[in-house]
C-alpha cells in the first residue's frame, strides 16, 4: 500500500528499474568481437576453451580476476526514486 504522493507500485517501479539498470551496465561489461589469443595485459596465452566460452575474451584469468576486483563499486541506490521518497 502506498502512501503520501505515490501511486502504487511505486516502489516495484523503482526495483524494476534499479534491476534493469543493473542488467544494462552487466551487458556493456561484456567483451565483443574476435578473442584474442594473448592476454591484453600480460601476454600469456588465453586456452582455447576459454576463448571459446567467452567470445570476444582480452583477458586471461588472472587478469580478469583483477579487474573484477577493482570494479566492484557500482552504486545499489536507484537515483529514479520519486519526489515523494526523496523528501522523507
Amino acid at each position: 500500500m502506498a502512501g503520501g504522493f505515490a501511486k502504487d507500485g511505486a516502489v516495484q517501479e523503482q526495483i524494476d528499474a534499479t534491476v534493469e539498470d543493473a542488467v544494462k551496465h552487466a551487458r556493456r561489461q561484456l567483451p565483443t568481437g574476435e578473442s584474442l589469443k594473448n592476454c591484453e595485459e600480460c601476454d600469456v596465452l588465453i586456452p582455447e576453451p576459454r576463448r571459446e566460452a567467452v567470445p570476444g575474451v582480452r583477458l586471461c584469468v588472472t587478469c580478469q580476476t583483477e579487474r573484477d576486483k577493482q570494479n566492484v563499486a557500482t552504486s545499489g541506490y536507484n537515483r529514479r526514486g520519486s519526489k515523494d521518497s526523496q523528501l522523507r
